[in-house]
């Protein structure tokens, strides 16, 4: 019997990066099974810590969405905000708690709700570089001199980076962003 023409074919475009550490985690747990109970350990592990810090983003996110305006965000952080909104962006990522793929979401709303691309750079630069509870850190046990120096070269590494990225993207591709969010 021949195979007829409803035989898929599998490529290895179809399998993506989740396939490969399945396989993976499966190939280790059967050659080293302490090893592979290692692995899924750590890993149900940050599953359970996900789910701790990602709802409470989505219900502050929601909260965001519904009390604040979009004239409001506008205003304050949109394309003519100049140093306020800069400062706005900065401190919000600065101030912010949590792992940076919780910055990602509320990065998208803060978008959708009329904020400028330079100050979601910002904003995500701010988060992932110039966090308050690092800096503290860093001047307990690095010292002063070694903590200030690299929160200041942080501040000017985001700066330059929003505001090369913000000016090297043209409006076109700005307004291909914008409009892929709102889809």
């Amino acid at each position: 019997m021949k195979n007829s023409k409803n035989t898929k074919k599998v490529s290895w475009k179809s399998f993506n990066g989740l396939n490969v550490l399945i396989i993976f985690s499966v190939v280790v747990f059967l050659f080293f099974p302490r090893e592979g109970a290692r692995v899924y350990r750590v890993v149900g592990q940050n599953i359970l810590f996900m789910l701790e810090i990602i709802p409470p983003i989505f219900l502050l996110l929601g909260l965001f969405d519904v009390w604040v305006s979009r004239e409001k965000v506008t205003q304050h952080l949109g394309d003519r905000s100049g140093l306020k909104g800069t400062g706005i962006s900065i401190a919000l990522g600065a101030l912010a708690a949590g792992p940076l793929y919780a910055a990602f979401p509320i990065a998208e709303v803060m978008l959708r709700k009329g904020t400028s691309l330079r100050n979601i750079f910002l904003f995500i630069g701010a988060w992932s570089t110039m966090k308050i509870p690092m800096l503290l850190f860093e001047l307990q046990s690095l010292g002063a001199r070694f903590a200030l120096t690299r929160y200041a070269m942080s501040f000017l590494g985001i700066f330059c980076i929003a505001f090369f990225l913000d000016k090297l993207l043209l409006s076109e591709d700005k307004q291909n962003i914008i409009k892929r969010l709102k889809e």
